[in-house]
């Protein structure tokens, strides 16, 4: 066993070496190198003050027979953090980068570890490294060397601290690293070899340019493959890939190109694979399902495909396992993918045909802010220009009731924006008087006027065009509460609101369209002195807006 005294003679006998001779260095060498692997404590420390790092970088670039055990004992000593910036001060980097073009795969091997140690979290040095040309011989070892798994894991923690620089993924997508990566995903031999791979691919596939490229060359298919294989087990490693795989795909089908490709007219084998997760127990893999669906449906011709194909009632079963104590993440994913199913008009028929908005009323009972706020938007998505589902589902006592808790959720401002907007929705698209009735009932008035004095422009249109069409079906159940509400002079403030959206106080003045036909609206009109309001906007800049103007000053003139 070497000990401490020994490794000093050592190191002073290398120090003294003027000349690099290897029946004079290499016992020394070996000495220190059986020191390093003995775990010496402080031994890589000591080598690295004693001055002869310098010798064993000029020793490894005269590529001399002492190159391979110069290689090993810098590889040894760089595991310890204290001697890697003295390393590189040395030019050890430098001086070993040219070995990884050596066809000797015990000093590539050595000469990969010593230099990833080495640079290991140092931006400055990786970046050196890419510059020096080592991405492509990364690779180029990999694709020699396939079956050399020491090696190949030296290459792959190589790119795996590299990936995420632009610099080396501009390289990598050169040189067609999907096909390495995937021949390795599926010959790893265990979850430590998998996730290494798994994390390259995904630091890799944020680039658009590779991420095309890995659907071309098959790695969402050999990610598929390797759930396969790995489902049905409890090994928390296994468990673990499975997550990681299950996200790279879905991130994957982000790209519209990779997406499409994925999807096959849904036939693709990814895409088949994806709904054999929704129907999975793991609820990791229903999460990536659903999420996988909302990304296939960003278009309206993959949307109407698989409602045609028939993923619906998948995803309506999946939420439903999920409605008391389920998983948050599921539910929510599961409700963006009927969201994004349900944007083109034919799927709304099916969906509704098929009973979606019936099986989803179930969620009601969600007390998470993050499913409350989905189910809603996915409701009005699918009432958006269908009538009979406007009505249906405006006349439901259990879900109006709980539209208005959902309206005054005070702690959640975008489920209580939901709420108003699906309110507003449900008179707009069924333009019902039973709907009306129905909403005034439920005390609904009260939260579209609120929702009119919104600082979201949208959302006082909707506000404003639903009271304006719910006053024309039946101003006599309406004109207590606006009243209460003190509508009129929330109209009269947003018409003199120097800075208020033209697109808003033109629908302000088609609601007050239809007040006119009040007595009492029309009497408070004139208390507010609306007229001369009115008159001002007559004289706007905007055409459109003047022309409505002077519409409603001429029925108030006629009905004076």
């Amino acid at each position: 066993m070497a000990d401490m005294d020994s490794l000093s003679k050592a190191l002073e006998a290398i120090s003294v070496s003027t000349e690099l001779v290897e029946e004079e260095l290499k016992p020394h060498l070996e000495t220190l190198l059986a020191t390093l692997l003995d775990k010496k404590k402080g031994a890589a420390v000591e080598i690295a003050k004693s001055g002869i790092l310098p010798i064993l970088a000029q020793a490894l670039r005269r590529k001399s027979p002492l190159t391979k055990t110069v290689a090993l004992v810098v590889a040894e000593m760089a595991r310890e953090a204290a001697v890697r910036d003295p390393c590189i001060e040395a030019g050890l980097v430098t001086a070993l980068v040219p070995h990884l073009h050596s066809a000797d795969q015990e000093l590539l091997l050595s000469t990969g570890r010593a230099i990833g140690r080495i640079c290991f979290d140092n931006t400055a040095q990786q970046d050196q490294l890419v510059q020096s040309g080592v991405i492509p011989r990364l690779v180029a070892i990999m694709r020699e060397y396939p079956e050399n798994d020491p090696l190949v894991n030296v290459c792959l923690l190589a790119l795996c601290n590299l990936a995420d620089m632009d610099t080396a993924r501009e390289a990598l997508a050169e040189l067609s690293v999907a096909e390495v990566l995937t021949f390795q995903l599926k010959r790893a031999p265990d979850a430590e070899r998998r996730h290494i791979i798994l994390e390259v691919l995904g630091s890799l596939g944020e680039s658009d340019v590779l991420k095309l490229q890995f659907v071309e060359s098959g790695v969402p298919e050999g990610l598929s493959e390797m759930i396969r294989g790995l489902q049905g087990g409890s090994d928390p490693h296994d468990l673990c890939s499975i997550k990681i795989a299950s996200n790279l795909i879905v991130s994957l089908l982000l790209g519209d190109d990779s997406m499409q490709k994925c999807f096959g007219e849904g036939t693709g084998t990814v895409y088949q694979d994806v709904l054999s997760w929704l129907q999975s127990s793991h609820s990791q893999l229903q999460l990536s399902g659903a999420l996988a669906i909302a990304n296939f449906a960003r278009n309206d011709s993959n949307c109407v495909k698989m409602l045609e194909l028939g993923v619906v009632p998948h995803i309506l079963t999946l939420l439903e396992q999920h409605v008391d104590e389920g998983d948050v993440s599921v539910q929510h994913a599961g409700l963006s993918a009927l969201r994004n199913l349900a944007i083109p008009g034919t799927n709304k028929v099916r969906m509704l045909e098929d009973g979606v908005t019936e099986r989803i009323k179930s969620l009601l009972r969600s007390d998470m802010p993050p499913v409350q706020f989905k189910l809603l938007g996915t409701l009005r998505m699918m009432v958006d220009g269908q009538e009979e589902a406007a009505t249906v589902l405006g006349m439901d006592e259990v879900l109006l009731s709980r539209v208005m808790e959902w309206c005054e959720a005070k702690d959640h401002a975008g489920v209580r924006g939901e709420a108003n907007r699906l309110l507003a929705a449900l008179i707009r698209h069924s333009r019902n008087l039973e709907v009306v009735h129905a909403v005034t009932k439920a005390d609904g008035v009260r939260h579209l006027i609120s929702m009119a004095t919104s600082e979201h422009v949208i959302m006082q249109n909707e506000a404003l065009v639903a009271l304006a069409i719910a006053s024309a079906i039946d101003m006599d159940s309406m004109q207590d509460s606006f009243q209460e509400a003190e509508l009129l002079p929330t109209l009269q403030k947003m018409l003199e609101d120097p800075v208020g959206a033209s697109e808003v106080k033109f629908s302000a003045l088609g609601l007050i369209c239809s007040l006119v036909n009040s007595g009492m609206m029309k009497e408070q009109m004139d208390s507010l002195n609306l007229k001369e309001s009115l008159s001002k906007l007559s004289g706007s800049s905007n055409t459109k807006l003047a022309s409505q103007a002077d519409t409603v000053l001429s029925m108030l003139n006629e009905s004076s």
